[in-house]
């Protein structure tokens, strides 16, 4: 690329960031898919207009140092992004983890990361190990553990906003994040936990149980559904009848009833599958659902539909246009959103050219 043409994109990149962030989110014009690269532990991007043709920016490199920004082990698995509440920024969770260092699905904490942009991130690693005292309720709240140190799971974190959260202080209002915990040394299984954050995206409180069904889960995902008025949770179910399971709740915190064992991502057969992540298209009552199968070689990024209850869920079909994809998330974007990280893609590939 000519060096004119560079600094023309440049330019177009920096006017793009101004205002970023605080159109509204009823102007969807795209999609972005937010995930862990199946080349390495770090996050990528791709970006489609419908929601089926999906193309990677930067080459599908990491969008930012998981070296810098993952503190516990530099590894940024199973990216998670939000967009905050007030349409201020973007929010995103990461199990902070990198097995080709450990070599052990083990692992210790999680990562918040906080942006204005989509693409210059910051931010804050929660090492469990450490105990109660890295959380913001330190002094208040129970303790579920007795050995903090013996954690060797933190998976898969998620966030919900919860409006109706009432912070000791009198403030209303949270970050729900949802992710599955494992202790050896006081538990038989990886169970569902849940923390709050506040608007900061800085701290945490305590983890407190979800739910316990007798088994091990992981991989939650949880929509609030308008057809039925419910919160509906997808999640990987390790024993019994394994596979991708729904849950419901009236609230975030529950009481979650018992998996539906007659409704499930049942057309993959003995196939493996987990990372599940629901998204609906703009304009459309329906529900996508996408999962990896990992249990093939190679395996397959998939996406299948649901009804408007995100129930019957049928056609699976494997993402396009997607390099590497795994384990990760769905966010629409507005117009000027998704021009500003084509246009960051298109600078950085450019760069790489000279």
């Amino acid at each position: 690329m000519k060096k004119s043409v560079f600094i023309g994109v440049m330019a177009m990149w920096v006017m793009l960031l101004v205002g970023c962030g605080k159109a509204r989110v009823d102007d969807s014009y795209g999609y972005l898919y937010c995930h862990m690269s199946d080349r390495g532990e770090w996050t990528a991007y791709a970006l489609s207009r419908d929601g089926v043709a999906w193309h990677d920016l930067i080459g599908g490199d990491s969008v930012f140092s998981a070296h810098e920004l993952a503190r516990i082990e530099g590894g940024t698995r199973d990216a998670f992004i939000y967009r905050r509440h007030d349409n201020r920024g973007f929010l995103m969770v990461t199990t902070d983890m990198k097995v080709a260092v450990s070599h052990k699905w083990d692992n210790y904490g999680i990562d918040l990361l906080t942006s204005d942009d989509l693409i210059h991130w910051q931010s804050t690693t929660f090492d469990f190990r450490k105990g109660p005292d890295i959380f913001v309720d330190a002094g208040t709240a129970p303790d579920f553990f007795a050995d903090w140190s013996a954690i060797n799971r933190v998976w898969a974190p998620q966030i919900h906003w919860d409006a109706d959260y009432r912070w000791p202080d009198g403030r209303r209002g949270g970050y729900f994040i949802y992710y599955s915990i494992w202790n050896r040394n006081e538990m038989g299984y990886d169970r569902m936990f849940y923390s709050y954050a506040d608007e900061t995206f800085t701290c945490l409180t305590k983890p407190q149980p979800l739910f316990d069904w007798g088994y091990a889960t992981i991989d939650a995902d949880i929509n609030y559904v308008p057809a039925d008025g419910l919160y509906h949770m997808m999640i990987k179910k390790e024993g019994g009848k394994p596979g991708l399971f729904t849950a419901t709740a009236p609230a975030l915190t529950g009481p979650w009833s018992e998996p539906d064992e007659e409704d499930y991502v049942n057309f993959e057969g003995n196939k493996k599958c987990e990372g599940v992540s629901a998204f609906q298209l703009f304009g459309d009552e329906t529900w996508r659902v996408a999962y990896i199968e990992y249990s093939s070689h190679p395996k397959n990024y998939r996406i299948c539909q649901a009804d408007k209850y995100m129930r019957n869920f049928h056609d699976p079909v494997n993402i396009q246009g997607v390099a590497s994809p795994q384990h990760g998330s769905f966010m629409r974007l507005t117009k000027e959103e998704y021009e500003r990280l084509e246009a960051w893609s298109a600078a950085v590939m450019a760069q790489r050219e000279k």
